[in-house]
């Protein structure tokens, strides 16, 4: 048996009962995992998780082309809770991760609990009442505001108010910053340069734009500065800090071009230096969890902290729920611990007992898109050239799938090249290698991922 050292949050070793130590070893080994989803970000996850010789089988559900090559893909609608709790009875799971956001705002972790069948299947996630940090713009920027982190200044407008948003605009310097309070699949936020365009954009989202998602909207003054990711996992009393990542969403090179779902990430950040962790900890790590505390919200899962550096100092521009995509991809290849082991102790509440060890080489990951995204494109494109791809690199599929026994592109974002470096220019050569290797038609993606940071 491997000797387990646990530590707690200010990283001193704890007294180890090695009568309970072994007891988890033996039954471990039954861990039965599913994973919910079917991005890059699923792949990732279940990638690393089926690493742990403590895991005997891992599910994605619905997953995608490439997730069955670490697991087993179940076809169902995760939006059905009654169909993911029909699959977790059959084959026996006990750990449930769940990937996307909108399970968790509809409240699949308050579902779990409160089904007697289910009792004993832990799941990582917030319940609905946690899930609003990123279900609800509005929520979060009262949320912070009550606990003092440090974020932009804002005003929520909805139809009823919305003469004194636009007075609001007015008190702004450009540009202007426009959310939808709810979730709109990535693109309910307006950066816009023009007072005349950011007021006509306003009433055209509370005018049902992005649907009820901008029933409400959020004008956020405009902060300046590097936008970085960073990445906590809570048992809502003890915390992890993963490996943060800057993530590329433009769709063009030089940032340039319409907003996309990621086009590629760098793990670690030059920037984010010892001192940038630590005032990132202390003014937002630990009132976040206090305030959760404070608030009786029960939370045990990922938190997404959106951040700017503006000048060396960290201000929250969004909170996620979950994991990041394309960051996922990346930063698991970081992640040197067993990572199930990590989840295993939070949604029981003991990840001050986890080992945690990040691999300290940099990581690249390069987004392969279909031509047209992120509007319009063409799908079922055959993809070949995934035998030439190095070992060396990490292929996660995003949207693809199984067709004829042949790969063929399914989505948007189609899959994330991920590979290892001492420096960020090393890595870089091997992504963009192996990136070349697959061919689909349309196949698109940036050039410059990682380019702004090399003189960091």
């Amino acid at each position: 048996m491997e000797r387990i050292v646990m530590y707690n949050v200010d990283n001193q070793k704890e007294a180890v009962n090695w009568k309970d130590v072994q007891w988890q070893y033996v039954t471990a080994v039954e861990r039965r995992v599913l994973v919910l989803g079917s991005g890059g970000r699923e792949h990732a996850l279940a990638w690393k998780i089926a690493q742990s010789d403590r895991v005997s089988k891992v599910y994605i559900a619905p997953g995608n082309a490439g997730t069955m090559s670490v697991g087993e893909n179940i076809a169902i609608n995760i939006a059905d809770f009654q169909a993911v709790k029909d699959v977790v009875l059959k084959n026996n799971i006990n750990l449930v991760v769940v990937g996307p956001e909108q399970p968790l705002v509809d409240g699949i972790v308050d579902f779990f609990k409160n089904d007697d069948d289910l009792k004993d299947v832990k799941i990582i996630g917030p319940e609905k009442n946690g899930a609003q940090l990123e279900g609800s713009k509005a929520f979060a920027k009262r949320f912070m505001e009550r606990y003092g982190i440090p974020t932009a200044r804002c005003l929520t407008v909805t139809a009823d108010n919305l003469t004194e948003g636009l007075h609001y605009l007015e008190t702004l310097e450009a540009p202007y910053v426009l959310k939808a309070d709810g979730l709109a699949a990535g693109k309910g936020v307006l950066i816009v340069n023009d007072i005349k365009e950011a007021k006509t954009e306003l009433k055209e989202m509370l005018s049902g734009k992005f649907g009820a998602a901008s029933a409400k909207v959020v004008i956020e003054q405009f902060l300046k500065g590097i936008e970085v990711s960073m990445f906590v996992l809570t048992d809502g009393e003890h915390y992890v800090i993963l490996p943060e990542a800057k993530d590329y969403k433009r769709i063009g090179d030089g940032d340039t071009g319409l907003n996309t779902g990621g086009m590629g990430a760098v793990s670690p950040v030059p920037f984010v230096t010892p001192d940038f962790v630590k005032k990132v900890e202390n003014r937002i790590i630990k009132p976040t969890i206090e305030g959760l505390k404070n608030e009786k919200i029960d939370y045990k899962g990922f938190i997404f902290l959106g951040l700017m550096n503006c000048g060396g100092d960290p201000y929250v521009i969004e909170y996620n729920v979950r994991m990041g995509d394309p960051e996922t991809e990346g930063v698991m290849t970081r992640i040197d611990s067993d990572f199930a082991d990590l989840l295993d102790k939070c949604a029981v509440g003991r990840l001050n007992e986890a080992r945690f060890e990040i691999n300290p080489e940099t990581s690249v990951t390069v987004m392969l898109v279909s031509g047209g995204y992120p509007e319009s494109y063409k799908k079922g494109m055959r993809i070949s050239g995934l035998d030439n791809v190095c070992p060396c690199c990490i292929v996660a599929h995003a949207g693809t799938k199984l067709v004829d026994n042949d790969i063929v592109t399914s989505g948007g974002r189609v899959m994330a090249v991920t590979a290892h470096g001492k420096t960020i220019a090393e890595a870089r050569e091997k992504a963009y290698h192996n990136a070349k290797m697959i061919v689909f038609e349309g196949k698109n993606y940036r050039h410059d991922i990682g380019l702004d940071l090399m003189n960091l």
